[in-house]
């Protein structure tokens, strides 16, 4: 899974749309998200989270604030790129906090999460997916990791394409944004390896080849994935029946009036 979010990261600062010097809010995070910030050579990280025992860590070079990523105290386009690394399906609300990012960030924002698919489905289905996290509240002794940072397992929330695209264009219909999508295959050693039955290592391990080569076919199918929303400019990227002035957006009535009564 590290490889996959260093290698998302790379490929999108190779491509400019990142850059090192951004000012890059890292949502949900803790020493992994510090440790791949060093790796990615970002210079201008705030690290948030909202366990407030984080507060005491040693976050050089970066900075440290303690925020519910459903309600982030930040101003509206603080930072240029947010990132969260498989934080948001501990949320109440993995779509507010969705939308909160996007809300402090002016360029655009990075979210790595599970995905939803008929293959995810089946997997949780027939056990070999959790639809609840108790292997990450049970790899802390029982005390946190679930739901909002808790001990109550979090119901995990897997996302599609187009439940991405609906809530983004809900909260912001004045221009069109660009969306990009990566996807990987994550098999979920660390769960069978902390059981007391070794079967479900087994079973991962007989179809972990199959699984393979259904996602390189497929890519679509895989279970977690990366998903990059990047906000159009303005006022250039406007909506034609819309127009911007005193810094606001309004309705363009000349556009409309061409084609509809007013």
């Amino acid at each position: 899974m590290s490889d996959f979010y260093v290698d998302t990261l790379m490929r999108l600062l190779r491509n400019g749309t990142l850059h090192n010097d951004m000012k890059v809010l890292m949502v949900c995070a803790g020493e992994y998200d510090q440790d791949i910030a060093r790796k990615c050579g970002f210079t201008n990280v705030t690290l948030s989270n909202l366990d407030p025992r984080k507060q005491d860590q040693a976050c050089e070079p970066f900075s440290w604030r303690c925020e519910d990523a459903e309600q982030m105290s930040f101003a509206d386009g603080e930072f240029e790129i947010a990132i969260a690394h498989s934080g948001l399906h501990h949320c109440r609300s993995p779509h507010r906090a969705l939308l909160e990012m996007y809300r402090v960030c002016r360029t655009g924002l990075i979210v790595f999460e599970p995905s939803e698919n008929i293959l995810t489905r089946l997997g949780v289905r027939f056990g070999l997916g959790q639809e609840y996290e108790l292997a990450a509240v049970a790899g802390t002794g029982g005390m946190f990791g679930g739901q909002r940072n808790t001990s109550i397992p979090n119901y995990v929330y897997r996302w599609t394409k187009r439940e991405i695209e609906k809530t983004i264009y809900s909260y912001a219909p004045w221009g069109k944004h660009t969306l990009l999508y990566f996807h990987r295959l994550r098999i979920p050693w660390y769960r069978s390896q902390m059981m007391h039955s070794q079967l479900l290592n087994w079973i991962y391990l007989l179809l972990s080849p199959v699984a393979n080569c259904i996602v390189r076919l497929l890519p679509c199918l895989s279970n977690n994935f990366a998903f990059v929303v990047i906000k159009p400019k303005l006022p250039e990227d406007l909506y034609p029946w819309l127009t911007a002035n005193d810094g606001g957006i309004s309705l363009n009535k000349a556009w409309v009036s061409r084609r509809y009564r007013l």
